[in-house]
Parts: structure tokens; C-alpha cells; sequence
């Protein structure tokens, strides 16, 4: 009983164990995210001067996918003038990591030139429209006005440093096709029906054996044990008459036509229609 206890004691210090290891790298990995990883906003010289706003802006974009394409820079200044000044434009949106050089208009001049900005927060927030993810970044005033003069990395100098693309690879595919290639060439041709070469090698219900000739009989009657399965009649009732219990010949029957009559023997499952054929 000693032993299993130990045994019980060891195996649930292991789970314990495993359960802070697995708790322990979370941690890690989500602190390596918030420490390394966050997504990044550099700002960049405009083309525009007071008008315009140039950023970079990386991010992980396998872990967090999404394609940015709006960018909003608003004033908080509680103790200047004027309190509040908020500017968003639409910018052509990329899913990694990118720079855009953006025309903001009067309003992102109305904001350089705010009244006591000492206490005052600019914050940046890229977004995209169409995945719900939003960016915030915070700077005080005075530091977002310093950064901005200091700019002098430029949006084509940011593209210009970022990895190329990678190709995307091409796997060639074998062609299946349900239309079978043509035949050598070397004089044969298969026959089939629907060649007009051989029309007439089918005109007797696509057989190409020469047609039976036909004969008259002398003769044609039943034996006993007709089954009334009116086989006969249905292919020679000018001859064939089926009552309820017999099959009977009918008077002055037609027996000229003999291939119709070996038919109707032929089709007979009791075999007792009988002839005679003439000579």
C-alpha cells in the first residue's frame, strides 16, 4: 500500500510539473510577444510639409493577418487651444509590413500649430477597415513634435529596404484530357456506323453479316403443350391466332414470309411450333 501511494504521490508531482512548465513557456512566449514582437510606427519626412503624415508601420502580420489601410492622428490638449483636433485619412491599404506618405490637409496643420502643447498627448491609430484590428500609439506632444522635425527617413527609403517578395512556387501539372489522340496514320479505318464509308454495312439493324434470304414454308403447326405466352402472335399474327388454352394456325395464313415463322419458333419457350420449309 506504501508503494502505491509513492507511485500516486510521484505521478501527481509530475502532472503539477507539467502543468507550471506548459503555464511557464505561455508566459514566456507572451512576454517575448509584448517585449520583441509588438507591431511598430516609425514616423517618416512628408512630401507634404505641414500637410501631410509619413509613417512605417511592422507588424507580425502571420500571427495577426489583416490588411491596414486608414490612419488617424488626434490631439488631446486640455489646457490649449484648441482642446481637440482629430485627422483620419484612407491610404492604399498593404497586408505586411509597409510605409505611406499621406496627405492629411489643413487639419494636420490645424494640429502642428496648437497652443500649449506641455501637457497635450497625440495619439496615432492605423487601422484597417475591413479586419477590425486597430494600432494605437501614444506620444506625448512636445516628443511627437521633436520626432517629426528629426524625420528624415523617407517613405521610398523604408520600401526600398524591405525583403523582397518571395516567388511563389510553380508545380507543374500533368494534362489529362477524356479525348483520345488520333489514330497513325496507315490506311485502316475503323469501322463504326456513323461513317458513311459504311453505311451500308449496317443497314440491316448494324449488323455487318449479309442478310438472311428469306423462304416460304409448306407447312406450320403446335404440338401439345402450348403455354399461351402469346410470344408467337405478337411477331406473326397473320398466322398465329392465341386463345385461353391453345395457340392455333389460322385459316388461310400467309407462308410465304418464313423467316417470320422461324422467328416465332425460335421465340417459342416450349418449342412446339413446328414447319415445314418448301423444297
Amino acid at each position: 500500500m506504501n508503494t502505491t501511494l509513492i507511485a500516486m504521490g510521484i505521478a501527481a508531482l509530475l502532472a503539477i510539473g507539467l502543468v507550471l512548465n506548459v503555464a511557464i513557456i505561455s508566459l514566456l512566449s507572451g512576454a517575448f510577444h509584448f517585449l520583441f514582437a509588438r507591431p511598430r510606427l516609425d514616423i517618416l519626412k512628408s512630401e507634404f510639409g505641414e500637410h501631410g503624415f509619413a509613417f512605417s508601420f511592422s507588424w507580425n502580420s502571420a500571427r495577426e493577418p489583416g490588411k491596414f489601410d486608414k490612419v488617424k492622428v488626434r490631439l488631446f490638449n486640455p489646457f490649449g487651444t484648441p482642446t481637440q483636433v482629430e485627422v483620419i485619412k484612407a491610404f492604399d491599404g498593404a497586408s505586411s509590413d509597409f510605409a505611406r506618405d499621406v496627405y492629411m490637409g489643413i487639419g494636420m496643420k490645424k494640429l502642428l500649430a496648437a497652443n500649449g502643447l506641455g501637457n497635450a498627448t497625440i495619439e496615432v491609430e492605423v487601422s484597417s477597415s475591413t479586419d477590425s484590428l486597430t494600432q494605437s500609439f501614444s506620444y506625448k506632444a512636445q516628443k511627437f513634435m521633436e520626432m517629426l522635425g528629426q524625420a528624415n527617413s523617407t517613405v521610398k527609403k523604408f520600401e526600398g529596404e524591405l525583403p523582397a517578395p518571395s516567388a511563389k512556387p510553380l508545380f507543374q501539372t500533368v494534362q489529362r484530357s477524356f479525348i483520345s489522340e488520333p489514330l497513325p496514320e496507315g490506311g485502316k479505318t475503323i469501322k463504326l456506323s456513323t461513317n458513311p464509308e459504311f453505311a451500308g454495312d449496317f443497314a440491316s439493324g448494324g449488323s455487318t453479316e449479309a442478310a438472311e434470304e428469306n423462304f416460304s414454308v409448306s407447312k406450320v403447326w403446335i404440338d401439345p403443350g402450348c403455354i399461351v405466352c402469346n410470344a408467337c402472335e405478337a411477331i406473326f399474327p397473320e398466322v398465329f391466332e392465341v386463345t385461353d388454352d391453345s395457340c392455333l394456325i389460322r385459316p388461310g395464313a400467309p407462308l410465304d414470309n418464313g423467316l417470320l415463322i422461324q422467328e416465332a419458333a425460335e421465340a417459342c419457350p416450349v418449342e412446339v411450333i413446328k414447319f415445314v420449309k418448301v423444297g
